[in-house]
């Protein structure tokens, strides 16, 4: 089972505040951690959203949003991908993870499932989805 395990953008980050050496270093350690335990699928940190940008649709109809973001409270400022067995193998890696924030006070991790081929019923888009053979894909 794949988890994006979301890493929640505050102030500090969206200012460009980038983690103290003894943060990086914590995260350094817990990366290794996941790559030898032969979880760990990907991993990055995201720029501010000063640097982004969003395209937002109605219909047909497509509207570019140049950042930064400020009206959104969950933006990602940074992410972890991880292949495990279960829910709760997800939940106790989660668990052990940094506090993310780079001033170390209110940081946030969001852990979300993601959908498998098997999630979904059979059919000629399910079987070309399959040949496509993506990364990660099973």
């Amino acid at each position: 089972m794949r988890y994006m395990m979301i890493v929640k953008a505050t102030q500090s980050s969206e200012a460009g505040v980038m983690p103290t050496e003894a943060l990086f270093a914590e995260m350094g350690a817990y990366n290794d951690k996941l790559a030898k335990a032969g979880v760990l699928v990907d991993l990055s940190g995201l720029k501010a959203t000063s640097q982004g940008a969003k395209i937002r649709f109605s219909g047909g109809r497509r509207t570019l949003i140049e950042g930064p973001f400020t009206e959104d409270s969950n933006i990602v400022a940074g992410y972890w991908i991880i292949d495990v067995k279960s829910r709760q193998e997800a939940i106790d890696w989660a668990m052990q993870a940094p506090n993310p924030a780079p001033d170390g006070v209110d940081g946030e991790i969001e852990l979300r499932a993601f959908f498998e081929l098997e999630d979904f019923e059979p059919s000629a888009a399910v079987d070309k989805a399959r040949e496509l053979e993506f990364p990660g894909q099973r």
